[in-house]
């Protein structure tokens, strides 16, 4: 969704969840991943999924234009939040501009980086059947 504020477009932060067999929840950010409320909201629905007992979670960020540190932060808390419940958690669909901004802090070092869904959920399941 584009916003306009004098004139100029701005993008919404935008969330979505869906389910895919086998029990893996794909959680879609799209817009700016930047300090705010929008951030804190993301933040705030992917916990929300993890409390209700999601434990295979994609983060997909295919429609993702622009992250910040908070928003990395956001998904570093995230990943640790899913560790802690006993859940896995992939990121996915990165594109250029926001990739360059995770590798530039090795985010891969920390949370695992798909090129696409598919793949995040290919490994889930991968994981779920050597486990």
């Amino acid at each position: 969704m584009v916003a306009f504020e004098n004139g100029n477009a701005l993008m919404i932060t935008e969330t979505n969840t869906r389910r895919i067999e086998p029990g893996i929840t794909i959680f879609s950010i799209s817009g700016r991943l930047t300090l705010g409320n929008a951030l804190m909201t993301a933040e705030n629905d992917l916990r929300r999924l993890v409390q209700e007992g999601a434990r295979k979670v994609i983060v997909d960020l295919t429609g993702l234009i622009s992250i910040d540190s908070s928003g990395i932060g956001m998904l570093v808390s995230c990943f640790g939040h899913m560790e802690q419940q006993g859940g896995r958690m992939r990121i996915a669909g990165v594109q250029e501009a926001v990739s360059k901004i995770l590798n530039m802090v090795h985010i891969d070092r920390i949370v695992p980086v798909d090129a696409d869904v598919e793949s995040s959920s290919r490994h889930l399941t991968a994981d779920a059947a050597s486990a």
